[in-house]
């Protein structure tokens, strides 16, 4: 299928990109989440007139992602967890977790925008991990894992 780009999408294009996807992808992700359209004659001429428009909210999106990333670089998140005594974790600290802490802490973060390249972190100690508040903007985060003995 071919598609209008109207955001930049990851591994996909930038703004006002004409990609071809495949259908379910395009019907499931990138149609309802708004971050692109079917390329019909009409779409695209819509798109021309509304293109300085759609660049300027980019714009002001990177800049807010950048400045909550700057707040957001380098901090450091504690999370309690019940472990044994040589340090493993009952369970584990999941992205949905560090995202809560994050949100107490005053930063609007959603699960889906925590990234953990080793999986749910398992030990007690500090782990670096990443936030990408923005497709261009990914800030490093220590989260923290304090053990409380059961």
């Amino acid at each position: 299928m071919q598609i209008i780009l109207l955001e930049k999408v990851v591994n996909l294009g930038n703004l006002g990109d004409i990609v071809k996807v495949k259908d379910g992808y395009a019907r499931n992700f990138l149609i309802p989440n708004k971050k692109a359209r079917r390329a019909t004659k009409d779409a695209i001429a819509e798109f021309e007139v509304r293109r300085a428009e759609l660049e300027k909210a980019a714009a002001e999106k990177l800049a807010a992602a950048q400045a909550e990333g700057e707040k957001l670089n380098g901090l450091t998140v504690q999370i309690g967890q019940k472990a044994g005594v040589d340090g493993r974790l009952f369970g584990s600290v999941t992205n949905a977790d560090i995202a809560e802490a994050l949100s107490k802490a005053g930063f609007a973060v959603e699960k889906m925008q925590v990234r953990l390249p080793e999986g749910p972190l398992k030990m007690v100690g500090d782990h670096p991990v990443q936030v990408a508040l923005h497709t261009d903007v990914i800030v490093d985060v220590t989260v923290s894992v304090l053990g409380e003995h059961a």
